[in-house]
């Protein structure tokens, strides 16, 4: 067997050049952008080796699943198409199956034992190992490789081949794992602990997509605030507030984005990085969880709700315009009907453009699945769909105050219920919809017209 060297990334592969051509490969993905990203890097690293990309998943060579180990029911939609998979397997024995992603990597061998008919398990830290993975299994049948964590940035698979839908957006990984000891939290479990990326390397990525047409980024790390803490440059370690400055420089781009701070670490730093850097969106995305001081104790959130709602509040007075998101916990483990209003208040004060809102789940290996007084199913149900209610009105009224607004839009394409109207999307991160075609890409300017709790409709300027 030949060393080769695939973008920077070492690996041993067979003579064959390339191995697989004309075969073709179906990726489905389940969770986060980090795994979005991921699979886009599968994606590119399968092209690399003469395959081609499928939406038919039954006639597909090789099919790859990304999996998330967030909530219980990601775990349990895995299973689920694994067990419909097996009668493809059974049909065409050629298949190659592979599961990588969080769940691979909490589970390991398990994913075999469930599913026999699984060729390649995987874990997050050796996604740039798939094809020799997949060589493996046409030699010598299932294998499982769940490698160490990487430990330095030495170590970071940064240049990969990646395949992206669209050809204006990509992310951009700064960071792998994290430091965090949240008590809901599967993640440091399964992307092991804080790995930043050098500057020059997320820098040099950006240059290279800018070359290749894209004008908007989106950084991503599971906590960006903490970027550099890991890294020495020229002295100091570098802050993701030079970060944004940094990558709001580079020709080309128009859009710059990021996901996700901690409120524990977001500093005010950020937010004038924010303001001054005329390419980064006015957007932020910031993880309440619970809005009872109780609660974020038991949670090790590092905050309470005053010092979260002062955070939020010095964001909206340094960034003009800012769009907020957040994410909400309903039913963590004692909360009780006090808890729960008080995650009412705080929502109500803070006013969140959006909220992604979430039922507890317990997850194994976590400090909160053995915690004593889960709460029934029945009352998590009632209290999230009061929060719904909640977010749904305060959406709505933040929606509504845009119409008669002058936005620019960035298009993505036709609308996927209506192709007779176009989708595109604000600076702060809002879909719009308007009638007519317009290139993916485009950059228009859009007159509001009228809102709904989770969109807006507009008509385009000439």
């Amino acid at each position: 067997m030949a060393e080769t060297t695939v973008l920077g990334v070492p690996s041993v592969r067979t003579p064959r050049l390339p191995a697989r051509t004309g075969l073709s490969y179906h990726i489905r993905t389940f969770g986060c952008q980090m795994n979005e990203h991921d699979s886009e890097r599968i994606s590119g690293l399968l092209a690399a080796d003469g395959m081609v990309a499928s939406s038919d998943v039954e006639s597909a060579d090789v099919i790859v699943l990304n999996t998330c180990t967030i909530r219980e029911n990601a775990d349990n939609k895995l299973y689920g198409y694994l067990g419909a998979l097996r009668a493809l397997k059974k049909d065409r024995p050629g298949l190659k199956i592979l599961v990588g992603g969080c769940s691979a990597q909490k589970d390991g061998d398990l994913v075999i034992e469930r599913a026999p008919w699984v060729d390649v398990v995987f874990g997050t830290h050796n996604v740039h190992r798939v094809v020799e993975l997949i060589d493996h299994a046409d030699e010598w049948g299932p294998v499982t490789e769940i490698w160490e964590e990487t430990s330095s940035a030495e170590d970071f698979p940064s240049y990969l081949p990646v395949q992206r839908e669209t050809p204006h957006s990509a992310w951009v990984t700064i960071a792998i794992g994290c430091d965090n000891s949240c008590t809901f939290c599967i993640v440091p479990a399964v992307r092991g602990r804080e790995i930043s990326r050098r500057v020059g390397d997320v820098i040099g990525e950006v240059k290279t997509l800018a070359a290749e047409g894209v004008t908007e980024v989106t950084l991503l790390g599971q906590n960006v605030n903490s970027y550099g803490r890991d890294l020495e440059l020229n002295g100091r370690s570098p802050v993701f507030a030079d970060l944004l400055r940094q990558v709001g420089a580079v020709e080309g781009v128009r859009r710059v984005r990021y996901t996700s701070p901690h409120p524990k670490d977001f500093r005010e730093d950020v937010a004038t990085a924010m303001a001054e850097t005329p390419e980064v969106c006015e957007q932020l995305h910031l993880p309440l969880q619970s809005g009872s001081d109780h609660i974020l104790a038991a949670m090790h959130r590092g905050y309470n709700r005053d010092r979260f709602l002062s955070r939020l509040a010095m964001a909206r007075s340094i960034v003009p315009k800012l769009s907020v998101s957040t994410d909400v916990i309903v039913g963590f483990p004692g909360e009780t009907e006090d808890d729960f209003v008080a995650t009412l208040e705080v929502v109500e004060a803070a006013r969140f453009d959006q909220a992604f809102t979430f039922q507890f789940s317990p997850r194994p290996g976590t400090v909160a699945a053995e915690m004593d007084c889960q709460i029934p199913k029945h009352v998590v149900q009632e209290r999230f769909e009061r929060l719904v209610a909640l977010q749904r009105g305060i959406s709505l009224e933040k929606n509504e105050a845009m119409v008669g607004d002058v936005e620019e839009v960035l298009v993505e394409g036709p609308s996927k219920k209506n192709p007779a109207m176009t989708t595109a999307r604000t600076r702060g991160n809002k879909p719009v919809h308007a009638p007519g075609e317009y290139a993916p890409g485009a950059y228009l300017e859009m007159e509001i017209t009228a809102a709904a709790p989770h969109h807006l409709v507009g008509r385009v300027l000439p």
